[in-house]
Parts: C-alpha cells; structure tokens; sequence
C-alpha cells in the first residue's frame, strides 16, 4: 500500500515534505475541503498529485493556465501518472482519445480549463466515473479582490453541489486574507481547515530600480546572466516585440511571448525555453506563462505591474530549484500613467480596487526598509527580521549622500502652490519653467514656483521626489490621479528646522546590488556545465525539458559533493528511486571521470544527510520489532521481551508496514477474536473518513472499538494486500 511519503520518495523523488504539505495531503486523504496558499514554487501540485495516487477514483484539476496544464500532465506521464487534459487547445481526435480514457477509467488525474469544466459533455463524462477530488488550482480567480477574477470560477460552487462524494481542495500562491475569505465562501467550504505557508521566497534578491534608460539598464543586467534561464515582462505587446528584437540585436538568446501572437508560435516559444534551447523570454505582464520551469535565473519587470499579486505571481517563476535567483523591477512613473488609463474602462468597484492594489504596489517599490516587510505584510503576514539579506534596501552599500535640501524645498513648495494634485513630472515641469499648454491653463506660469528648478534635469527631479516619498516628505494619493502631497514631516523642511539628504540624483542608475555578490552556493561550475550538457543530451532524447530529468538544485549538489557510489547518489537533492534507476547510472560516471582527471575524491561521505544516516547505528525501534515479528517471534513476546503493551507492539507493525516494508502472514484474528463480528463496522467508518488518523474513526463508531483494535484491523488489511511471497 503506497504511502504519501513514499510516493514522495519513489515516484517524485523528494526526500522530505516542504512546511504543510504532509498536513494538506492528511486533510484532503480525510475528505476535508481544504484551503492551500503556497508561494509560487511552494510545491502546490504534491498537496493533490500525491492524494490523487491514492485515491481509488478521479481527481479533477481545473486550471486556467493551458500551458502549464500541457507541462504538468507531460511531466506526471513520464514519472508514470496516468493524467490527460481537456481544453480548447488540443486536436479533436486526442480531446476524443482522453475522454475515452477518463471514461474506462486509466487515468488518475483530469486536467480541465473552467469552461471546459462547465460543458454538458463534460459534466455528462464526470457523473460516469468515481470522482474523488476536485482540486481548484489558481483559486484566487475566484475573487473580484483577486488580481486576476473569472467569472466562470464562480460556477464551480454549483457543479461541486452534483458530486457530493467529492473532496475538494483549492490552491492559490496570491490571496490576501481577504481573497482567502472569497474563496471559502464561494466555495461552500466550513471554517477552518486552511493551511497558509509562509509568502517569504528566501532564495529572491528583490531590487527595484529607478528607470533612467530601460535597454541600457537591462543590458548592463543581462551582461551577468548570460547563458542563464529568464523572464522579462513587458506591459504592451509592442513593447514586447521591440525589446525582444534589440536583445536578439545586441546577441541574447531571447525570443518574443504574448497573446497577440498564433497560438502555434506560442508553444514553439514556450517549447524552446523550457528546453533550454531559448535563454530568454520577453513577455507581457497581461498573459500568464504558466510554466513549471525550475531553473528560471532572473526576472525582469522592464514595466511596472498592476497590483502586487501580479508582481509576485510573476517573480514566483524565478527559483523554483530553491537556488538564488534575482528580480529586478524598473520604477517608472510613465508606467503608472499607462495602467491608470486602463482604470477607465472599468466600473466604479473596479476601479476602485485596482487604483487600491496600485497604491500597495506603488508602497512597495517606494519602501526605504527591508522589502519583505511591505511585500509579505500585503498578504497578512509580519517579516520579523530587520535585515533579510536579499534585497537592495538590505545588502547594497549606501551611496554617499548629499545634502538637497534647497531642491527639496523648490520641490515640495511647488507640490502645495499646484494644489497637491499633481504627479511628479508635472511638478518638474513647472520647476523647469516649460510652457505646455496644461500649466498655461491652470496658470502655474504665474507662481513663485515657476521656473526656479533650471539646476535639475526633469528626469532628476523625478528622481528626487522618488527619495522625498521614500523619506516619508510626500505620499501619493490614493484618488484616480495619484497625485502628490504633503506629511506632516514635510512642514520642518519647508521651514528650514531641517535638512535633507539624498542619494545624487543621476541620469543613469544600475542595479545597486547582484546576486553575485551574495550568492554563496559553493559547487564545481565546470562538473556542472559537463552535468548540464548530459541533461540536455538525455532530454532531448527522451522529449522533454531537461529539468524534469533533473533540477538545476540537483546538479549543484552533485557538482559539489562528487557523489560516485549509488548510496551517495541517492542522498542527492530530488534522486529517488525511480530516478536513480534511469539516469543514476550516466551521471555517476560523467563524475567518476571527471574526478579521476582532476584527482577529487568523493565528498558525499561528510554530506550531513548521509553521515546522520551512517551515525545511526541502532535501528529505529518500529525497524526492530518488524523484523522480530517476520522471523515469527509472537506479539505477546515481542511485549514481554522489551517490556512495553501489546497495543505498542501493534502500533510499531503499522508503522512498519507504513514505510512499505513486508509483514509476515498472519491470522491476526486469533490474537484478537472479536476483530470478525466488528469488520464490516470499522471498515465502513475508516471508508468515510480515511486511515491516516484514528481519532475520527474512532469518534464514528462512538468509542466502542479501541484503538488497538483499529490498528489491528489496519494491519490486517496491509498483510493481505501483500503481493503473495
């Protein structure tokens, strides 16, 4: 009988659980409707892939990601999960080919876009089938306070209501507490059981960047990335093409992604960059990739996106390997205008939830601290640390300041004389005398204000009242126009009580910091590149994208710990079983060579995980009376023996035969006569609320059958699903 944690092992070759995913898959195995927000990478899948394995009947997805339904399901079918998909994109024939599957029952897991969801035919399909789960993936389209609502999400409340068997689960990486709530009550899901993982993506060097001179800053970035995986996201799809062109000009591997563009060249595109045929990917910040790709290096924002969830949905592809990965955002205050006009086309609630969701991004990129504390605390959660690391506000030498204060008063004076209604540029203007026909008519020609600015650029006041807001000087309004205006900390300075010091407001601002200067993964760059080119070989003859053969995580550990031996190897990040099986063989020999040329010895000998495993001379306790109880020694005197009660006993066999081991064939129906009369009992209440916990099986049957009981009945049935000796 497959466990969770052997799945975990074996099939999808992970060593551990990350933080709640052994807890979702216990509630959701109980039948529990359950709630799920993981950061993007977080490992959301496993908390449904792995019930669905052990689950007798169906499991559901619904997505609204093609693309990424397309990877997913190619990926589960080459570790061996039977998964199909059902949406618009695919030809008539495999569409008809799937539902045939769905229907004799050979697959464990359905794939489904929401509207393919809500078709007749498809409702028709599922009432034929044991549907098990129905899992909600991207669940914050559910929400009008989501960043990305559908109504179409809405109606799935009501076709749960035709599969009342059916568990489900809904997963998101970006709801607000307040999304969190929407998705339960649209749902229909009870209180509680919601499991909500920390938003904190350790392995992110967040940055954000003035914008001077996008190409040329995006250049100067891209220099220390070559050869690396990453994103780049525009806001139109001309900018799109454009940027992508000029970087295929200056000789990057980068090629264009959006929505605009023939649904056949899209996947071409995609195809290539998960295969690594492709280094870069410039698409727009409106069409969601939905790629699972693990080694994603960078990720730029070349234009500012709408709202934060964006934000990090679209960072969230950066690092999934658990590797250090950088996400640079370029703060443009052009962009803003650009998004606003996009506001009118909305309703009132709308547009008042989307100017809402810009000012928080807006906080963001003008926070003076840690960027954490902002970017988490959005998401209902408190960063407690004062200094993370890993952004630009934390990690970046502080450039020396220079004392402007008489420019801070030009400027924040000509912010009150227009009214507090006016955005930066605007006030530039007026500071530098321009005669546009906007100040003409609000006549700013004729304040004091006017044309006292000639010492700065427009670009550098803009510049400098970026560091007044980050200061606490100015705070943007949160009316349509996001106007500038005064805090109560502006009035000292505007009396001289105060001076102000800022940064040199230049022309042109690079990145402050890089991830090379704190990336302290310490591994072997040639092994690597020799591992990496193996990878590309064997994926290309296998058709897929390499990191399904192996992270990028898995190669560094191999690049740093020289794993020789088969136990070495499997001590490796993301080798099981199944992995070991087909590939173990080629890597160990492209390292055993490379070793011998360089003289290296293996070093996976003092890897932690390995010497804690040789460390452990005494087997485990439940390992013990295992083996005892297989070499035929009785329950009663395995108790005896060891001192301990019989349930004990029957509590380490369980466990025993938990982690996949075999156990004798036994009656254990001698040892415990009354287990007949009361199997039929037991067995209906464990089908209701499944075998992972006790206590609601016991409640089911009110207290009258033991624990130990339970147990035995459990052990029973292991026993004698046993494949015959």
């Amino acid at each position: 009988m497959p466990t969770p944690q052997s799945i975990l092992k074996d099939i999808f070759g992970y060593k551990e659980f990350r933080q709640y995913q052994h807890e979702v898959i216990d509630s959701v195995l109980q039948k529990n409707d359950t709630l799920v927000v993981m950061p993007t990478g977080g490992g959301k899948s496993i908390c449904y892939q792995i019930p669905a394995m052990i689950f007798p009947g169906l499991t559901v997805v619904i997505s609204p990601l093609i693309s990424l339904m397309k990877d997913q399901v190619n990926q589960l079918n080459q570790i061996g999960i039977p998964a199909v998909v059902l949406n618009s994109s695919i030809p008539n024939q495999e569409y008809a080919e799937n539902m045939r599957q769905v229907e004799q029952g050979t697959v464990k897991l359905l794939y489904v876009a929401p509207e393919t969801l809500l078709l007749q035919r498809t409702q028709n399909l599922l009432q034929g089938v044991q549907l098990d789960c129905i899992t909600v993936d991207e669940a914050h389209c559910i929400s009008e306070w989501g960043h990305d609502f559908r109504p179409e999400y809405r109606q799935i409340a009501e076709v749960r209501r035709h599969f009342p068997q059916a568990v489900c689960i809904a997963l998101t990486a970006t709801a607000t507490p307040r999304v969190q709530n929407d998705i339960k009550n649209s749902l229909n899901f009870p209180a509680g059981n919601e499991f909500i993982a920390s938003f904190d993506r350790k392995n992110l060097l967040l940055q954000v960047v003035d914008k001077i001179d996008a190409m040329q800053q995006t250049l100067d970035f891209l220099n220390k990335h070559k050869g690396e995986s990453g994103i780049i996201y525009c806001f139109s799809r001309n900018q799109v093409d454009e940027t992508a062109a000029l970087l295929q000009d200056y000789g990057f591997s980068a090629l264009p992604y959006h929505a605009g563009m023939d649904a056949a060249d899209r996947d071409k595109t995609q195809d290539k960059f998960l295969r690594d045929d492709v280094d870069i990917i410039v698409a727009t910040v409106a069409f969601g990739m939905g790629i699972n790709k693990s080694n994603v290096r960078f990720v730029v924002h070349y234009d500012l996106p709408k709202n934060i969830e964006s934000y990090y949905q679209e960072i969230g592809r950066a690092g999934r390997d658990d590797l250090p990965a950088e996400c640079l955002l370029f703060l443009g205050y052009g962009d803003i205008r650009k998004i606003r006009y996009f506001f009118k086309e909305k309703s009132d609630n709308e547009r008042h939830i989307a100017e809402t969701q810009l000012q928080a991004l807006l906080r963001y990129t003008e926070y003076n601290d840690c960027r954490r504390k902002p970017l988490l605390n959005y998401f209902g959660q408190e960063y407690e640390k004062q200094n993370c690391g890993m952004c630009d506000n934390c990690c970046s030498d502080q450039k020396e300041l220079q004392d402007f204060t008489i420019q801070a008063q030009k400027f924040l004076s000509c912010v009150k004389r227009t009214g507090e209604i006016f955005g930066a540029l605007y006030i530039a203007d007026v500071l530098r005398g321009s005669k546009n026909r906007r100040i003409l008519n609000f006549r700013h020609n004729k304040l004091s204000t006017y044309d006292i600015g000639g010492e700065l650029t427009k670009k550098q006041w803009g510049l400098l009242s970026n560091q007044l807001l980050r200061q606490g000087f100015l705070l943007r309004s949160e009316e349509a126009n996001g106007g500038l205006r005064l805090t109560e900390k502006a009035l000292p300075l505007l009396r001289s009580e105060e001076k102000f010091y800022a940064e040199m407001v230049e022309d042109y601002q690079a990145p402050r910091t890089s991830i090379r200067d704190i990336d302290i993964s310490n591994y072997d760059r040639e092994l690597f590149e020799e591992l990496r080119k193996y990878r590309k070989r064997l994926a290309e003859e296998a058709n897929l994208p390499p990191y399904v053969i192996f992270s990028d995580k898995s190669l560094v550990d191999m690049a740093s710990l020289y794993p020789q031996s088969e136990a070495a190897f499997l001590m490796i990040h993301g080798v099981g079983a199944e992995k070991n099986k087909r590939h173990g063989m080629g890597f160990r020999q492209i390292i055993q060579r490379y070793c011998k040329s360089k003289g290296i010895e293996e070093k996976s000998t003092g890897h932690r995980r390995l010497k804690a495993q040789q460390r452990q001379k005494t087997p485990l306790k439940y390992m013990i009376i295992g083996e005892a109880f297989n070499q035929g020694t009785s329950i009663d005197q395995i108790a005896g023996h060891y001192n301990i009660q019989a349930q004990t006993v029957i509590n380490h066999l369980v466990r025993y035969a938990r982690e996949g081991n075999t156990v004798r064939h036994h009656n254990f129906s001698k040892d415990y006569p009354e287990l007949d009369s009361l199997k039929e009992k037991i067995a209906s209440a464990f089908a209701k609320h499944g075998d992972l916990r006790l206590g609601p099986v016991f409640a089911e049957l009110g207290g009258s059958v033991s624990y130990e009981l339970l147990n035995v009945f459990l052990l029973q049935n292991m026993v004698n699903a046993q494949e015959p000796a």
